[in-house]
């Protein structure tokens, strides 16, 4: 039996391979969480080359790369240690946080590469991945905040589909909000009268007038109306949007 990289073992089934990238992300969430002082020491930029390593038994290490080249497994990134004093802190562990999701895609990938894993055992393995929030996002806590945005926007789509009986083919939550802008207490879809009225209405971005036939989005601070092309916005992706900012609406925010 061949050693792979602190596993001892050679995960051979998708559910091998995914217990395998669950352990090693255990770990390298524990090195930039819980151990993240002891991990911060570790990564002293007088060192040479280090790495974060996370192993199936969800431990960490702080170590230099494999001598052998190729490597048995892939390497995590190098050098993780020469960028520690360089940024502040938060930022500094959010790249390492990036470049140990990358690695742990690589290590499963190369897994289900050389056991010949068919197209859907590939598939099967990364939405059992997909599944879970990556270290980046629960070292920066985007994790919890999607969380508690998916719940609302569940409830706030449904809620937003009542409001027109009658819409287009293409609609989403946030589509809804065109069907009648400004006259949604009213019952009823978009007769000819609505459609007239809305021909009127340009678009913030572009300045063109409505089209029947198109996406358009409302700013939900400044109320303006805009293509969804012009502010790059697709249906799908509205779907999943609680609240809209126009992009002036998001600089004026962003701005001090």
């Amino acid at each position: 039996m061949e050693m792979d990289g602190g596993a001892q073992y050679n995960p051979r089934t998708v559910e091998e391979v995914f217990r395998d990238f669950k352990g090693r992300r255990a770990g390298m969430i524990k090195a930039l969480t819980s151990d993240v002082e002891e991990f911060y020491q570790q990564c002293d930029p007088e060192k040479e080359n280090l790495c974060l390593y996370g192993y199936p038994n969800e431990q960490w290490e702080v170590n230099l790369p494999a001598e052998e080249v190729p490597p048995e497994l892939p390497e995590p990134a190098l050098g993780i240690n020469f960028a520690r004093d360089g940024m502040q802190e938060k930022d500094w562990l959010s790249l390492v946080a990036v470049h140990s999701d990358a690695w742990l895609l690589a290590v499963a990938f190369y897994f289900g590469a050389r056991f010949g894993f068919d197209k859907a055992d590939r598939k099967r393995l990364f939405a059992m991945i997909n599944d879970l929030p990556t270290i980046f996002e629960v070292v920066t806590g985007s994790a919890k905040k999607q969380a508690k945005e998916k719940s609302a926007v569940s409830n706030h789509s449904s809620n937003k589909s009542k409001s027109s009986s009658k819409g287009r083919s293409s609609e989403s939550g946030k589509l809804s909000k065109i069907v009648q802008p400004k006259e949604e207490e009213e019952e009823g879809g978009l007769d000819e009268e609505d459609e007239e009225e809305h021909g009127d209405t340009l678009c913030g971005a572009c300045g063109e007038n409505y089209a029947a036939d198109e996406f358009w989005i409302c700013c939900d601070i400044c109320e303006k109306w805009f293509h969804g092309k012009c502010v790059k916005i697709t249906p799908a992706r509205a779907e999943h949007i609680k609240q809209y900012k126009c992009p002036s609406c998001s600089n004026k925010r962003a701005r001090p």
